[in-house]
């Protein structure tokens, strides 16, 4: 009989969230103890297979003792803390957080971002038409996917997908400072001149739509994109014997994009070339 490791058990650690008694395992985030609870935290930075980054703070939380408000991505749960999700504060630096975000950058294509506005009452607007903003021209300078800047909150989540993370190819990094800041590759040039692999694990990180397929992007363009008309069948990837697993999404009988469940153990949301965006020979017609 073959022995398997279940792994080093882990105790649980109980504390309490907007005054219900919570447990959750050692290691484990506010976030996760909100979440286990049905509590709607809203957060952007924060990926299920990346470390957190702490760079958006919209899931700021109260902790009883804290000078600050904690972000509950990162946030450790410890035995006895008493968090509160919905205080005021909390409701005024999220509201805040939303405006900066709404003025400055296109959030259209961000999943929830119109809810949370409407949810804390956020009025981007207030700041005038002189507000700072990250304009400027989707870059589309290959067939696969395309940059649009203008929807970037610099949240280093592709940042550190295609780093250590990762993939460990370094394609991309922050440049600039300040207003001037840009997710980009080195010199800033075309995605082509650049050491980016086209494994699109960018893409399937990226919480804005900052980085899309370029599929998506024209079906977009076109009006004729409709989630709620595509259908996702999982099933796995034909071309070597790895066993990645591939979501296809399906709309009007055609695939319009590929992706692969982040709690797979092979691939935990991550694919190569082929995987993601190899899949025209499905619907040839030749």
């Amino acid at each position: 009989m073959t022995a398997i490791p279940l792994g080093v058990p882990r105790r649980m650690v109980e504390f309490t969230v907007d005054g219900r008694e919570a447990r959750v395992p050692e290691g484990s985030t506010v976030l996760d103890a909100c979440r286990a609870a049905d509590l709607d935290v809203p957060t952007l930075c924060e990926g299920d297979t990346l470390t957190p980054k702490n760079a958006c703070r919209v899931c700021v939380v109260e902790v009883e003792g804290s000078r600050t408000l904690v972000p509950a991505c990162s946030r450790k749960a410890e035995p006895g803390m008493v968090v509160r999700t919905d205080t005021e504060r909390v409701r005024h630096s999220r509201r805040l957080v939303l405006e900066l975000l709404a003025s400055s950058v296109d959030l259209s294509t961000t999943p929830r971002a119109a809810d949370w506005i409407k949810e804390y009452g956020a009025e981007p607007d207030r700041f005038g038409p002189d507000a700072a903003r990250v304009d400027g021209q989707p870059r589309i300078d290959n067939e696969l996917y395309v940059r649009d800047l203008g929807k970037c909150i610099l949240c280093y989540k592709c940042v550190d997908a295609c780093g250590d993370q990762w993939q460990n190819t370094f394609a991309i990094s922050v440049s600039g400072r300040g207003f001037d800041a840009r997710v980009s590759v080195e010199h800033d040039g075309p995605l082509t001149d650049s050491a980016c692999v086209y494994c699109g694990n960018c893409i399937e990180v990226c919480p804005t739509g900052a980085l899309s397929f370029k599929s998506e992007f024209d079906m977009r363009a076109a009006g004729t994109w409709d989630e709620s008309r595509q259908t996702r069948t999982t099933t796995v990837c034909a071309y070597c014997g790895v066993g990645c697993n591939l979501t296809l999404h399906v709309q009007d009988n055609e695939i319009v994009k590929v992706t692969s469940p982040h709690d797979n153990p092979v691939t935990h949301g991550n694919l190569c070339i082929k995987g993601r965006f190899g899949y025209q020979h499905v619907q040839s017609r030749d």
